[in-house]
């Protein structure tokens, strides 16, 4: 679960544009979060300090090789099974032009969440829901790998502190009844428990 980033040789200043880059995802992340709060009538910082803890994050480079010897019509591989992320947030850097990342509507069908150059996919996380009482919900989503090249994701994974107790938050249980509709969990524990399911062997 965790261990010392293995940086490679080449290029030289891939160490110190990654730790820049992972930087700004916190911040931007952070952000994203006080406008929540907002959003929810609580103070800017209602999900901070006492809730969360230190925020703790995960950047993964993912990247998909293209199966030369399957039609491009036919490929129809699974990159990554349906699943929502465990955190708070996700914002995930994709490929400009390439659709691979789908997302599950409302009406229960897969579309696909189409990059726009510029921008992030930022999906909601588990413990956003438990902290919003469900006002706000995971994004169900996969990744259906059929791209004509190969094919790279940048995901950053906003998270509570590793040891936070996660629950609904008072004013978000007053906006939907007063009545917590999810139990206390302790972030570690659950994060651990989704990597075991996610990634049995």
């Amino acid at each position: 679960m965790e261990g010392s980033n293995l940086w490679p040789d080449y290029p030289s200043n891939f160490n110190a544009l990654l730790e820049n880059y992972i930087s700004l995802l916190r911040d931007l992340s952070r952000k994203i979060m006080r406008g929540i709060a907002l959003a929810l009538g609580a103070p800017l910082d209602a999900f901070e300090g006492g809730v969360a803890g230190d925020a703790f994050w995960v950047l993964r480079l993912i990247g998909y090789p293209v199966s030369d010897d399957i039609p491009q019509e036919e490929r129809t591989d699974i990159g990554c099974g349906a699943h929502t992320d465990y955190g708070l947030l996700t914002l995930v850097n994709q490929d400009d032009e390439i659709c691979a990342l789908e997302v599950r509507n409302q009406s229960g069908e897969w579309i696909y969440a189409k990059p726009v150059p510029g921008t992030f996919v930022c999906n909601i996380g588990d413990m956003l829901k438990v902290w919003s009482n469900g006002i706000y919900q995971p994004t169900l989503h996969r990744v259906v790998n059929n791209s004509p090249r190969y094919r790279v994701s940048v995901a950053f994974f906003y998270e509570s502190n590793f040891d936070a107790a996660v629950e609904p938050v008072e004013f978000c249980r007053e906006k939907t009844g007063g009545v917590a509709k999810y139990e206390k969990v302790v972030y570690g524990e659950h994060l651990v428990q989704k990597v075991l399911t996610n990634f049995v062997m």
